[in-house]
């Protein structure tokens, strides 16, 4: 299976980003399945690059063969629902948190979802009334690879540069 990592450099040797703190299931390094999803993530990193540092970034999305050995530990969600959002608030909420699995792939909280889940965080809305809000939101995909042994399944295909 083709899975895709958009950013601002070609990154041949994936590693699990420990410096992002508040992503949906904690430190990894993310993929998606969608490639035209990992084109505006690319996108939209290079544009706040650029704006931080005064320089024109390129956009890159990376394309990785991913061989799933069938061995790991993988948690699979196949839409938003309670056992979802619990762990997108515990990883957003809880630096600490670990869930114990390899590969995690669900959706994505992106901005509108994102705010749902600040709700639930900040004690604003109960999870069930956020589960049913986020039934009306189009999330895409994402998939996660938590741990070293996650990232040996990975291999390098190619890179290519998109359009800011």
């Amino acid at each position: 299976m083709l899975v895709y990592h958009g950013t601002t450099l070609e990154i041949q040797q994936p590693k699990i980003v420990t410096s992002e703190i508040g992503r949906d299931f904690g430190f990894a390094f993310y993929t998606t399945d969608i490639k035209e999803q990992a084109e505006r993530w690319a996108v939209r990193r290079a544009k706040i690059l650029s704006r931080n540092s005064g320089e024109r970034e390129q956009a890159v999305v990376n394309i990785y063969e991913w061989s799933e050995s069938n061995t790991l530990k993988e948690k699979i969600f196949k839409e938003a629902s309670l056992d979802w959002l619990d762990m997108v608030v515990q990883c957003r909420s809880n630096v600490n948190y670990t869930h114990g699995y390899d590969i995690v792939i669900g959706k994505i909280a992106n901005d509108n979802v994102g705010e749902t889940v600040s709700y639930v965080v900040q004690g604003i809305m109960r999870k069930e009334d956020a589960v049913e809000r986020l039934k009306f939101e189009k999330i895409n995909n994402q998939i996660a690879f938590c741990t070293e042994a996650s990232l040996a399944e990975l291999a390098f295909v190619e890179s290519y540069i998109v359009e800011v």
